[in-house]
């Protein structure tokens, strides 16, 4: 949240194009009992609002040094990098040299029996990408092959060609977004059939545990989303 005291020396250094990494945490309502004061839900749209600005919000330590490296191979695009307050689960579990943050977002998990059958994707950054792998055990035991896509650098995967877009999002139908925050600028992924399972309050004084369950971001609410839109 004290990216709004940020906001201008942030969007001065895009306008300059001025590599500077700005490391900011305690990244949504999942930071605990300091109250909706001390809670961004809007501030994650308003960045990606800014030209020539990176968005990282990485989910785990593979993630956080994929986000780092792009920072710094970026001489005139400054980098937000938005990290979680609490601990998460590491979601990246096979490691390659290629970058996969590189374009974006990339599909962290197909769906059972390949692309081709896949019937809903889901898709998560961050804090929140847990609970899409989550949703996806339940989904595939109910016999709906979903894939699970993590999208870390929004304006990274604006720039990919309709092909790669097309591959990694898969249907239409039965997508959505999981994010700890307001749903503006989701609708350009999820499309208009897709939903996003998110933010539309400011937040609460609550453990970050009640707070997810308080205001719907979980598991099974990302399963409900997907059956109503299959």
């Amino acid at each position: 949240v004290f990216t709004d005291y940020c906001r201008p020396s942030i969007r001065l250094s895009a306008l300059m194009g001025l590599r500077v990494i700005y490391v900011m945490t305690h990244d949504s309502i999942g930071l605990g009992e300091d109250g909706p004061t001390h809670q961004p839900v809007e501030h994650l749209a308003a960045l990606r609002a800014i030209p020539n600005l990176h968005v990282f919000r990485p989910a785990d330590l593979a993630e956080t040094a994929e986000a780092w490296h792009l920072a710094l191979k970026s001489p005139s695009t400054p980098s937000v990098i938005v990290l979680s307050r609490q601990g998460l689960p590491t979601v990246r579990t096979d490691y390659t040299d290629e970058n996969l943050s590189a374009k974006g977002a990339y599909v962290l998990a197909e769906a059972s029996g390949g692309a081709g059958k896949r019937k809903a994707t889901l898709i998560g950054t961050g804090s929140e990408l847990h609970l899409a792998l989550e949703a996806r055990d339940t989904l595939e035991a109910d016999g709906i092959p979903t894939a699970v896509v993590s999208m870390p650098a929004m304006d990274l995967f604006a720039r990919q060609d309709d092909e790669y877009q097309a591959s990694v999002l898969g249907p239409k139908t039965g997508r959505v977004a999981i994010e700890a925050a307001v749903a503006q600028g989701w609708d350009r992924w999820v499309g208009p059939d897709g939903a996003v399972v998110g933010m539309t309050t400011f937040g609460g004084s609550a453990p970050a545990s009640e707070l997810y369950k308080h205001f719907g971001i979980t598991a099974d609410a990302a399963v409900k989303a997907v059956k109503a839109r299959i």
